[in-house]
């Protein structure tokens, strides 16, 4: 199936894509080699082909959520540039000013 660059030039229209006649010519053959695999796919003999999501069989990979032990405070801290009382000391990210 070939596509007309006037089909390109109404998908760019709807997309606000400004194109130069080079990039319709090359659009339209790249659209036109795209519908062309498809078709080709289309006619593909499936028949007791058993549908799949996946290319491989999948298993969920995830773990229980089992609670355990937590680090020491002193011992996450000492990892820290800075600390204080007891919590991480970062760079303030937003600038604020008081009010009068």
């Amino acid at each position: 199936m070939a596509i007309d660059p006037s089909v390109v030039d109404h998908v760019a229209r709807l997309a606000r894509l400004e194109l130069t006649a080079d990039e319709r010519a090359r659009l339209a053959r790249q659209l036109s080699h795209i519908l062309e695999y498809f078709a080709r796919l289309d006619r593909l003999d499936t028949e007791g082909v058993e549908p799949t999501s996946h290319v491989v069989e999948m298993s969920n990979v995830f773990r229980d959520d089992v609670p355990g032990t937590p680090l020491p405070r002193e011992v996450v801290l000492a990892s820290a540039p800075e600390h204080e009382d007891g919590f991480f000391k970062v760079p303030p990210i937003l600038e604020w000013e008081p009010q009068p």
